[in-house]
Parts: C-alpha cells; structure tokens; sequence
C-alpha cells in the first residue's frame, strides 16, 4: 500500500486536493480554481501572492496543519522580505511547498477576485475582476536554431506561465516589443484586455495598473480613477461640463445643434477636452501619469453620450427620439481623442432608449433592483429625470422633463451648490422667522460664530437642496397651501412675507443680496415635481400597483436633498421614510462597477434588454397624473406613510386677497346698468 500524497485545504473556499509532496502552494491552488493574486509569475518579485498555515483550523478540516507542514523559507522569500518583511505566518505560495497535510487561509488581499467597499453611504461589496490584468513572463531568448519571431515566443511565455491562448497584440506594442524585451534582460510585464489583446509591455516587473470611471452628466462630469490591482479608489475629480455654453438643458443643446452648423462638433470637442483635463487632474493627484491609465469606463445620458461619440443628437430633439445606438460600445481611447495610455480602451454602458441613458443603466448596476421582490423605484434627478421601476420580475423605465428648477435655474434667488449657497432651511411656525445653513459651513444662521464663519464666503442665493426645503417648509408653516399659493393675509403677522407685484413673497434673507422666494419659484418647483411625479405615476400604472416598497434617490441633486422633505413637496409617491434615501452619484458607481468587475458588462448588457421603455410624450395619461401632481404634496395621494412623521397642514382655501395684490376688479357687464 502506498502513501497518500499530502492533502492540502484552501480557505475560505473549502477547495482541498491531494498534491505531490515539493509541489508549490500556488501552483495547488490554480490547480483547484482558486484565484490567489500574483503579478511576477510565481519568482517571488511581486508579493502578491501571501498565505497563512491556519494552524488552528486542523481539527475542522480532519488536517494536522502546522507552519512544519511547508518547507523552509526560500530564498526568493528571503530577497521579498529584505524589501517588505512578510507578516507573522505569512508566505509567498509561489516559493512555500507541500511537505505534509495543511489548511492554507487565503487573505482577502491575495485573492484575485476580492471585494472592495464602496465609499458612499449605501456601502456595498464590488467583485474585483477588472478586464485588463498584468502578467509578469520571461521569454525564451531568440538564437539561430530557433528562427521563430519574439512575438510567437512572448505568447508561448503567456501560453506556459498563465494559459493565455489565442492572444493577439497592437501594432503599437509590436513596434516597441523588442526594444523592451532587451531591455528587461527577456523578462517583461505585459497587459492584456480581456484575456485576448495585449496591449502594453514593459521590462521587467511593472505593477501600475489604473482605470478611470467617468460619469458624464450635462452639468456636471466626474471621474474616479482606481487601482486596477486593489479596487481602490485613489482620486476623485469634477468639472462644470462646458457644453453649458451652449445650452443650459439638453434640449438647449439640440437646438444648438440644430440651428448652428458645426454645432455638434463644438460641443463634442468641449466635453473631450473635459475629460482629458479630468484624466490628468487625477493622475495627478494619485502622483501617476494619465499613461498609466490602461482602462476607462463612461456612463452619460443619451445626448451626453452622442455627443461624446461625435453623434450629432439631433435625432434625439424629436419623436420617436431614435439613438444612434442602444448597444455598449469597446473603444480605444485615442478614437475619441481620450489621453491615457496609447492603447487604453474604453467602455461605455448601453443606452435603455431614446431619453434613458447609459447612467441610468450605471444606477440599475449599481442598485441592482432585478435581484430582490420588493418594488424599487430608482430615479435619477437632473434636468431630464430618468426613472426605472420594478423587481426581479419586471422592470420598467421612462424619462421625464423636470428642466433645471432642483438645480436652481429658473429660481430668482437660485444658484449651483457652491460656497455660500443656502442649502439648509427650517421655518418657525409660529413667528415664520427662517434660520438656514450654508455650504461651507457647519453653523446655522441663528448660532453664535455664524456671521464669523461665513464672512470670507457671502451668503449669495439659495441651491436646489435649499429650494425643496425652504418650499416644503413654507408649505408646513400654513405660507403656501396645497395648490403653492402663497397667503398674502399673513403679512399682518409677519414682515417676513412681502409684496411683490401683483402677488406675494417670502423674504428668507436681508442682506448684500435679498433673497425673496416668489409666487413664479413656488411655480416652477411645483412644475418641475410634478413632471416627476407624473413619470412615476405611469410606471406605476403600467405594473399595475399603488405603491412601491422602497425609493433610491441619485444623481448631485438626490445625493444632497433631504428625503422627507422631498416627499413632503410629493416628488416621489409616498413610502417608508426609512426606505426612502438617497443612492449617491449611483451612475458612477455603476461605472466604476463595470470597470472593476468584468462580469458586470455582460449583466448590465442583458438587464437593459430586459428593461421596458414607456415614452412619457406618447401617453395620454401624463397630462392627468401631472394636473394631480400639481398639489402639494398630491391632489389625490393621501400619503399615509408620511403623515405619521409630519403634521401635515390641513387644506387651505384660497381667496383673491391671498392670492394677489391690488388685483383689478373684475370688468362689469356693459349692457347692465346699476
């Protein structure tokens, strides 16, 4: 009877296999499908590829597991630790060998497909499997006996080293490969995308690996670059996008392009230009160059994405609002006069439909409302909402025209978030005396220290998060009623509301600028909420339920408002105000998801496939729910769930008194006489 060869268990996976005593811990584990991390090809240069002997977990497993159970310290492991000493029990499993039965726990750092937590506040776990990973090889050196080319012999290295077959490679490389191969000593670092395409060399072992996920937005354009190795995020960067010259809404700009020949161009050439600068404001920032950047990922509303394309969006301006393209796209990133590496490629995330862009599918990636029963509505606020609802068994998605009054556009003491922007108001009830915050500072307006620590920064109008607020709050304080009408009768009881015009103001602050918020603002919030609303409600018809179970608010504006007083003001359908919150810039997450996790393409790919579109222009009903939508916070909607955390004012009457000022008595018949 023979002796069993050793058996060796991998944790946390379980994986165990019985392996010749001398064979090396790396190479058992890649012979069991488990992915331990290494970059240098099992020579020891990297490190990536630590274990620990799980001395205590013998009994467990029926192993006696001890550190004896590996041979002693090589001398690769020797030279490795004289640069970075190795941990208390760790070992580098491309030099450690079998000698007896052992448990080797793999650490969460050495796995290849690792988990990284996101940074915002919906924290969730991102597989790492980027599409672009290096791979450390030595090459056979070319003699006269073997006439084969240093290209056929850099793939058999790759073939041999890390079962890369069928490889192809870019001509770029190709015309730097010998250089580098000589100048490695034949051993060389190589990138390769997608298990297919070599697309970057260098001598000997390089381990600088990034991707940038960028999310290009019509205000706003942001990009985080990440550690390709690590899943890390390293810097994160934004720019106002420049096309808002040309147009401060999407329509804006189609019409821009309409009208202006070239206009297209122009804006194309802006938004490029943007992300170049982004690219090396991060690389910069991380103390990389922007060619170290072998990957990109961009998500973008469909104009935005046109756009960026060099796809005149006129096409989009009008029904049926045909996209040049519904698909996702593989690009290099020199085609669309990106600057990163000379052979990075970019991938940018399939459109849903005509006004339902690739970020929309980013914020489906990122919240992922096919997995679970509950009903989730997603929506993505911006001058153009996009919206998705459903559950694992249907998903539904429109857009819908709310224009720029949450970002403070067409309010007249409106402005973007910036310093000095009120962005925080709370409303006495019964003085109606306002105190609000201001960005930049912690303090509100009726703290001591307040005035001292907003001095270098004036108060200079009030942003879209302020504008929800000091509306709801105004609506909670009996100022305005259900329908927006703002009571001029209480101006006996309060300088604060004020005459203007023909109707009435609330004046929320007395200072070098005088912030007054007008019967128009009710307005055009009112407007704006309503267009959402309406959306939803459609959605909501075309499931056929009347209500939904959870509410993930995205985009700038969501991630700052205050979810109760978004409900308040009837943005969106009423629900648990502790399934109401917000999903952060959900859009870029679900970039940086699709750059970190290569699996995540081919998902999302089939997601929007399934999502189904419903044209808010084309159905009749949208005129109804919006007139419904009009009221605060719903004409209809009794909002039960809401009305048990907020004392909801009861309905108010309106009068001409309340309504306007010095409003022209009504003409009298002229064929009566007195």
């Amino acid at each position: 009877m023979t002796a069993r060869d050793p058996l060796v268990v991998f944790m946390p996976s379980g994986k165990r296999g019985n392996f010749p005593v001398g064979t090396p811990l790396l190479q058992a584990a890649r012979s069991l499908g488990v992915d331990i991390d290494s970059v240098c090809g099992g020579r020891g240069l990297c490190g990536r590829c630590q274990v620990l002997v799980a001395e205590g977990e013998f009994a467990k497993h029926g192993v006696f597991s001890s550190s004896a159970s590996l041979s002693a310290f090589s001398e690769p492991e020797k030279r490795f630790s004289r640069r970075a000493p190795l941990a208390e029990g760790r070992r580098l499993s491309c030099s450690a060998r079998v000698e007896a039965d052992v448990v080797i726990d793999v650490p969460a750092t050495s796995q290849v497909h690792r988990q990284v937590v996101r940074k915002e506040a919906d924290a969730r776990a991102i597989e790492l499997n980027p599409v672009v990973r290096l791979h450390y090889v030595q090459v056979q050196q070319p003699d006269m006996h073997d006439p084969s080319g240093d290209l056929r012999r850099l793939f058999e290295a790759l073939e041999a080293e890390w079962s890369l077959k069928d490889l192809t490679c870019d001509l770029s490389v190709l015309q730097m490969l010998q250089p580098t191969l000589r100048a490695g000593a034949w051993q060389v670092t190589v990138a390769v995308h997608g298990e297919k395409q070599i697309i970057g060399v260098w001598p000997g072992l390089h381990e600088v690996a990034f991707g940038l996920a960028v999310d290009v937005g019509s205000t706003t354009i942001a990009a985080h670059l990440c550690d390709l190795t690590s899943g890390e995020v390293v810097a994160s960067a934004g720019v106002m996008n420049p096309q808002i010259r040309f147009g401060e809404d999407l329509m804006s700009r189609v019409s821009y392009s309409m009208m202006n020949p070239g206009g297209a161009a122009l804006m194309t050439a802006a938004v490029r230009e943007a992300l170049c600068g982004l690219a090396l404001d991060v690389a910069k920032s991380a103390g990389v160059s922007h060619e170290d950047i072998l990957e990109a990922t961009i998500v973008g509303n469909p104009i935005m994405h046109h756009l960026l394309l060099g796809i005149d969006p006129v096409e989009l301006g009008g029904a049926p609002f045909a996209l040049a393209t519904d698909h996702s796209l593989t690009l290099r990133a020199n085609v669309i006069d990106f600057k990163l590496h000379r052979n990075a490629r970019v991938y940018v995330l399939p459109c849903i439909a005509g006004h339902v862009g690739a970020d929309a599918a980013g914020m489906v990636l990122a919240e992922r409302p096919d997995l679970g029963d509950e009903m989730t509505l997603l929506v993505d606020v911006g001058t153009n909402a996009e919206i998705v609802l459903g559950s694992k068994q249907r998903l539904v998605a429109c857009s819908s025209p709310t224009g720029p009054a949450f970002e403070g556009a067409q309010i007249s003491c409106g402005q973007r978030a910036a310093p000095g922007a009120i962005e925080r108001v709370r409303i006495d009830r019964e003085t109606l005396e306002p105190r609000f915050k201001v960005i930049g500072s912690d303090l509100w307006s009726d703290e001591p220290g307040f005035d001292e620590a907003t001095a270098g920064s004036p108060i200079t109008g009030v942003c879209g998060s302020g504008i929800i607020e000091v509306i709801a709050e105004m609506y909670l304080a009996g100022i305005i009623n259900q329908d927006g009408v703002l009571d001029g009768r209480l101006s006996v009881r309060s300088p604060r509301i004020v005459a203007n015009g023909r109707t009435f103001a609330y004046l929320l602050h007395r200072g070098s600028v005088e912030m007054k918020i007008t019967q128009t603002d009710v307005r055009a919030i009112q407007l704006a909420k309503a267009a959402l609303y309406a959306g939803i409600a459609l959605l909501m018809e075309r499931l056929g339920i009347d209500h939904v179970d959870r509410i993930r608010l995205a985009g700038a504006f969501g991630s700052h408002i205050d979810v109760k007083y978004a409900t308040i003001l009837g943005m969106v359908p009423d629900c648990d105000l502790k399934q109401v919150r917000s999903a952060g810039n959900a859009a870029g997450t679900g970039a940086r998801i699709a750059l970190l996790d290569a699996t995540s393409r081919s998902v999302i790919e089939t997601l929007v496939r399934r999502i189904e579109k419903v044209e808010t222009a084309l159905e009749p009903r949208f005129q109804h729910h919006f007139v419904e939508a009009m009221a605060i916070p719903h004409k209809s909607a009794s909002y039960a769930h809401l009305r048990k955390v907020v004392d909801l004012p009861a309905p108010k009457e309106s009068t001409s008194q309340s309504e306007t000022r010095g409003r022209r008595p009504r003409r009298s018949d002229p064929l009566k006489t007195e």
